[in-house]
């Protein structure tokens, strides 16, 4: 969990440096920062309480912990999206960036074909407003990340990748 809250953060990081919108931006780098945080508090607690053994309130807080990290992760990845809606700019060269350019298009093209499929099947009632029936939900990037299939069975323990690997090989 830890190693993939860091993965999170990284890919918070690099979307934030190429967002067009510096409002989108500033929200994105605090909700890395703040998944960051949380990430090693969780780490903390867990060599803890791999030390300590077991007890209610080392679970308690290690659950705790668990929790607040997924909330954090949400709230990258709704920043994440909205940086993407706003625009991002040109990827460097390092494959790491382009490969969270690529990724975060693709979440775009599945967005737009999503709102294009959804006005041309338009499903409003008399006063021209949506019809929550039957209607499906817009794609998020937490769908797109939960997707995502592993690439790589060799996924390294600790948060700094290894030579070759890159942000996107790990799970999210």
């Amino acid at each position: 969990m830890v190693s993939n809250g860091q993965v999170v953060v990284k890919f918070g990081n690099i979307l934030a440096k190429h967002c067009l919108d510096q409002r989108c931006s500033t929200e994105l780098l605090r909700a890395a920062e703040h998944t960051q945080s949380i990430s090693s508090q969780l780490g903390i607690v867990a060599r803890v309480k791999a030390v300590t053994g077991e007890s209610k309130a080392s679970s308690e807080l290690l659950l705790s912990n668990v929790q607040n990290l997924v909330q954090a992760v949400q709230h990258v990845l709704r920043a994440a999206e909205a940086a993407c809606v706003k625009g991002l700019g040109q990827p460097s060269a390092d494959p790491e960036e382009e490969e969270v350019a690529a990724f975060c298009q693709q979440w775009r093209k599945n967005l737009t074909q999503h709102r294009a499929k959804e006005a041309l099947n338009s499903d409003r009632d008399e006063l021209g407003l949506r019809k929550t029936r039957g209607a499906k939900a817009e794609p998020t990037l937490m769908s797109l990340v939960q997707e995502q299939p592993p690439r790589s069975r060799n996924i390294p323990k600790h948060p700094n990748p290894r030579k070759g690997h890159t942000v996107m090989d790990r799970h999210l």
